[in-house]
């Protein structure tokens, strides 16, 4: 068995996808995800061998949280200054609950042998990628969107995922699924 490419996120429900794919102006360089792809990123593992990924399995099936309710306002690239890379929706900030996901994923991944992203996490939901668009150019659609109300997301699972890269998008796999208690 080779290693696959794991992430853990949060989907988001179909209102909130949809309303983030319809807010696409059509900027050329600006690629907008599919709904499917739209999700909000925990902690992104990349390449995770088999033996890893079956203990990886076993510690984030043992996490244990109660589901919660997480807003979805406000448009962001990063990085905030110069050529974006994405554009994003905010999911405000001072989220005990989703904090404590997001802790409980990094000592299962922590306890799996692997070695999670370091910096800082921001929690947003990434909904375009840019390639070679100046931020003068996004700057328009981020003023328009500044004050977006996409309403209130009810968190009850978290899932691992597998991605595979492709020219328009990468294929992502549900792998696993955790439920809150």
């Amino acid at each position: 068995m080779t290693a696959k490419r794991l992430f853990i996120a949060i989907d988001m429900p179909e209102p909130v996808t949809s309303l983030l794919v319809d807010l696409n102006p059509h900027l050329p360089g600006v690629r907008w995800l599919k709904p499917e792809q739209i999700h909000l990123t925990v902690s992104f593992l990349g390449n995770v061998g088999p033996i890893a990924e079956e203990t990886l399995r076993e510690k984030l099936g043992a996490i244990r949280f109660t589901a919660f309710f997480m807003p979805v306002s406000g448009v962001g690239t990063f990085p905030a200054k110069g050529r974006p890379n994405v554009i994003w929706a905010g999911v405000g900030s001072g989220h005990p609950q989703l904090f404590h996901v997001y802790k409980k994923v990094q000592e299962a991944a922590l306890g799996a042998g692997l070695h999670p992203e370091l910096r800082s996490w921001h929690p947003h939901i990434t909904f375009a990628r840019c390639r070679d668009v100046s931020a003068e150019k996004v700057r328009p659609f981020l003023k328009e969107h500044a004050e977006l109300e996409a309403g209130m997301v009810r968190v009850e699972s978290f899932s691992l995922y597998s991605s595979i890269p492709g020219p328009i998008g990468s294929a992502y796999t549900r792998e696993l699924e955790v439920r809150a208690a």
